[in-house]
């Protein structure tokens, strides 16, 4: 367990964050052990095809049996707009101490992989996350953006409800808050007490972590990937049912477009889901939004909508 000491001016300082390159990095626990990602799974058959691609020498490299995933590939998200060719080319200036003390907190040692000479292993590094991330991530990474977003925005409007232990509580049942010790029950059996002493506790919401994970080094900035919710609704096809006196109201598509919202979506995403085109989605949103029955909030570059309170009601009375 780690225990992150907080003073009062360090609530004030927790944030949401999101990284592409820690997401890649935290997916390597995925290939190493499939099943223990059960809802991943038509993701890693669909990547079943260019897996032969990969530099699994490297890759698998970075994480143990444990699934524990080397430090450098798990980057504390600068921003909630951090692009993974940013974090790529900051990796690319690691130090060989740096590269060598994260993996030998993995494995106990350095892996012979990335035992040469420095710059040809990092180059190497590199090129191997780079083409793991163009073959296996960036293709469905607009989809699992929009899962870990509306995630957020979710515990936003719960932070200004409940207040912010609300969201501390709520992120898994390994996190515990006091209102001064944030608790993370992990793995590894030994205590440790880290205070955060101005440096903030950033959240980060992942599709492959099953409980919490934080840095294995704890002179890194305090940092809890937990998992994202919505996960299993990810690769799911949204069907048309027949919705009742909601569907007769409305049409087919609004109806189930109202129905999809119970959680913040962006039109990008809600397009893939129903397979129309984002145009048409728009329009249809427009029109649930003018009447009431939608609100909507901007994260980032994205417009997430969700259910107004008027619309849960008519959800529910359909």
């Amino acid at each position: 367990m780690i225990r992150y000491q907080l003073e009062a001016s360090d609530v004030s300082t927790i944030r949401f964050g999101i990284s592409p390159l820690s997401e890649l990095g935290l997916g390597l626990r995925a290939f190493r052990a499939p099943d223990r990602y059960p809802l991943q799974r038509r993701w890693l058959d669909g990547i079943a095809a260019v897996r032969p691609l990969l530099d699994d020498e490297v890759l698998l490299g970075l994480v143990d049996e444990r699934r524990w995933v080397a430090d450098f590939v798990n980057p504390r998200p600068a921003s909630p707009l951090t692009s993974f060719d940013d974090e790529l080319v900051t990796l690319g200036r690691i130090s060989r101490t740096r590269l060598h003390a994260d993996l030998e907190r993995v494995h106990g040692t350095v892996p012979a992989v990335f035992a040469g000479r420095h710059e040809a292993v990092v180059e190497r590094l590199q090129r191997a996350l780079a083409t793991a991330w163009e073959l296996c991530f960036a293709p469905s990474w607009l989809r699992m953006r929009a899962v870990m977003q509306s995630d957020i925005t979710h515990r936003g409007r719960l932070a200004a409800h409940e207040g912010i232990g609300a969201v501390l509580r709520g992120l898994s049942d390994a996190v515990r808050f006091d209102g001064r010790h944030l608790d993370v029950r992990l793995s590894s059996p030994i205590a440790r007490d880290r205070p955060v002493q101005g440096e903030g506790v950033t959240l980060v919401p992942s599709m492959f972590v099953v409980r919490a994970s934080t840095p294995i080094d704890d002179d890194l900035p305090p940092t809890i990937m937990y998992p994202a919710r919505g996960q299993g609704a990810m690769w799911s096809t949204t069907g048309h049912p027949d919705q009742g006196a909601v569907r007769d109201l409305l049409g087919g598509t609004r109806s189930a477009l109202l129905h999809a919202l119970g959680e913040p979506a962006s039109s990008t995403d809600l397009a893939m889901r129903f397979g129309v085109s984002t145009s048409a989605v728009n329009q249809h949103l427009r029109v649930l939004e003018r009447s009431a029955l939608l609100n909507r909030t901007r994260y980032g570059r994205a417009v997430l909508y969700y259910r107004s309170d008027i619309g849960d009601a008519l959800v529910r009375t359909g």
